[in-house]
């Protein structure tokens, strides 16, 4: 059993490596391909355009990096608790993949604050005019989603937290 726990956290230790590195090598290619002009990939409906963004989303709380990489380092260590309190067993295997989608974005974005003082955005749904994101942000909202809904419709009421008292 102990072999089959190890192998579960090197799955998900290489998809939360992939995850990262999705998000900061788009992020590098935004940043060379897009400063100069933006790309319309379907017209009047999505288009890839670079911005720093050096707030949180929709651009608030602008100029607070520090506040924002302490509270990414403080929702990293509450994943991990979580993530190694409960079994590594084929049951919680939606909680892991959710809590390492969140991990992966909240690790992405602090890259970005902490090595450039704002985070590089580039995707743009100008259907909706809807605030231009990146894919660190698309984790982060897919995993908050998905865990919302495991945690209401797949677990049983204190199933998660019976683990996490020991």
């Amino acid at each position: 059993m102990k072999e089959k726990g190890v192998r579960i956290l090197l799955a998900d230790a290489l998809l939360f490596a992939a995850l990262l590195a999705a998000d900061l090598v788009t992020k590098a290619a935004a940043a060379a391909a897009l400063a100069a002009s933006p790309k319309v990939l379907i017209k009047g409906v999505l288009e890839l355009r670079y911005l720093e963004n050096h707030g949180a989303a929709f651009g608030i709380l602008q100029d607070a990096r520090w506040l924002f990489v302490v509270l990414a380092a403080a929702f990293v260590a509450v994943g991990a608790y979580v993530y190694f309190s409960v079994p590594r067993t084929r049951r919680f295997l939606l909680l892991r993949v959710c809590i390492t989608m969140l991990a992966a974005g909240a690790v992405g974005n602090c890259i970005d604050r902490v090595a450039f003082g704002h985070v590089r955005d580039f995707i743009y749904f100008s259907l909706i005019d809807f605030p231009i994101f990146n894919v660190a942000d698309i984790y982060v909202t897919c995993g908050a989603a998905f865990l919302a809904i495991i945690v209401l419709f797949v677990y049983k009421d204190g199933e998660i937290s019976q683990h996490l008292k020991r």
